[in-house]
């Protein structure tokens, strides 16, 4: 594993002002995240994991803190400087697969490759490649309506790692899965992120799941502090 962290987080505010009230949500949340390394995050809804997610991926600015993705200070980044950075470096999974539905299962992954200014031909073939790891050749020509909801989150997942990145962010990523079929996803994206030495930041309200993580974080209060498994497994 490599010395230097994907993701630094350090002393991150942030605080939502509405009908003039401060609404504070982060309160000094600190976290380091190296490479080959799955962080679970747990919280009770509105703890703040998404928020704490969407300024990890480059979503949001924090109001406090320090943020560095890959040792590159993201604080003083104009927006397109964090733009390129979130698109080369950031790859995110979210609860619903938001695939293009007009498009084939090879389409959306080659599609993000494209933007970022990778020939069709070579991003065709990274696409099949990473449909194959999934088990979905067969599957590569098929729209989303026609996969199943577990093939379209495994979509998703090859999807979020067409461009190499170097963190993987995940907001219930199997939330909208039964358990069997959360399970199996929840497999191949550990196995990606461990033969790509991807970071991976993971919010589940799956137990289970979370058990599979190398460690598992809580967001309470605004900080993250490590999580006591209620059963000491």
């Amino acid at each position: 594993m490599s010395n230097a962290a994907a993701l630094e987080m350090i002393g991150i505010e942030r605080v939502y002002r509405q009908a003039g009230e401060q609404l504070p949500v982060l309160r000094g949340a600190a976290l380091t995240l190296y490479p080959g390394e799955l962080v679970g995050l747990i919280g009770p809804s509105g703890a703040g994991k998404s928020t704490l997610l969407h300024v990890a991926g480059l979503l949001e600015r924090p109001d406090a803190g320090t943020l560095r993705i890959a040792g590159e200070d993201c604080q003083r980044m104009g927006d397109d400087q964090r733009t390129r950075l979130r698109r080369a470096s950031i790859g995110f999974v979210y609860q619903f697969h938001h695939l293009l539905p007009e498009f084939s299962a090879l389409e959306n992954v080659v599609l993000p490759q494209m933007i970022a200014g990778v020939r069709r031909g070579v991003a065709r073939e990274r696409g099949k490649a990473l449909l194959e790891r999934v088990g979905l050749s067969a599957r590569a020509s098929h729209r989303p309506a026609r996969l199943s909801g577990g093939e379209q989150q495994r979509v998703a997942i090859v999807r979020a790692l067409a461009n190499r990145p170097r963190l993987l962010i995940g907001d219930e990523p199997t939330g909208n899965l039964d358990v069997h079929t959360a399970a199996g996803v929840m497999d191949g994206l550990i196995e990606l992120v461990r033969a790509d030495g991807l970071a991976a930041l993971i919010a589940t309200h799956n137990i289970e799941l979370a058990r599979r993580m190398d460690r598992v974080l809580s967001l309470e209060d605004g900080v993250l502090v490590p999580w006591t498994d209620p059963d000491g497994l």
